[in-house]
């Protein structure tokens, strides 16, 4: 069956091209994971801050690397696209962004990230996810970002607000996690919106 209007981004956007490295302008830059980065993601997931709004848990950097190689690996197949986020003078790993859930035919995706505990406090997550958008929205031609997080969880509320997502509303009972089912807040960002 046909359809009735083009893909907002065709087949072969994301891997037809290099998976760049994104600095944010401040001090911070968005680059391709390596797999030296290993130690570093393995130690972010032993602070239990993550464990208590992410449901992955770390019991190796053997295992991280395999993250890391997955992580790698979605751009070739379009479905994901992510990032470490480095001190830009240093390199130290401060975090992750990330578009998941790839859609390119309707040009939508939806944003994550987590920080390091030492990163905490210093506006690298709205930075980051600023700068990702910026790329994703005006450089390569997303039409819609989605971001959701836990109702509960008040400072990724103010890096989506602080990144330019608007609120849209809740998601009752969305995700679950370790204590149980958590209602979602949705934010989005579309082509044209400014932070």
């Amino acid at each position: 069956m046909p359809c009735t209007v083009d893909p907002v981004l065709p087949a072969g956007t994301l891997a037809g091209v290099p998976q760049p490295e994104l600095p944010t302008g401040d001090g911070l830059l968005l680059r391709p994971w390596r797999a030296e980065d290993a130690p570093a993601v393995y130690a972010a997931f032993q602070d239990p801050a993550m464990h208590q709004w992410h449901i992955r848990a770390a019991d190796s950097e053997e295992e991280v690397a395999g993250w890391i190689e997955e992580w790698r690996s979605c751009w070739a197949r379009e479905t994901a696209a992510q990032w470490a986020v480095v001190d830009a003078d240093g390199g130290e790993v401060l975090g992750r962004v990330a578009l998941r859930c790839i859609l390119l035919a309707e040009g939508v995706a939806e944003v994550a990230y987590w920080t390091t505990g030492a990163a905490r406090g210093r506006s690298v997550a709205p930075r980051a996810t600023t700068a990702l958008a910026r790329w994703a929205l005006d450089e390569t031609g997303f039409h819609r970002l989605e971001l959701m997080h836990a109702t509960a969880n008040e400072a990724s509320c103010r890096v989506a607000a602080k990144a330019g997502f608007a609120l849209e509303g809740t998601r009752r009972s969305a995700t679950l996690h370790p204590d149980g089912w958590h209602d979602m807040h949705l934010h989005a960002r579309v082509r044209g919106d400014r932070p």
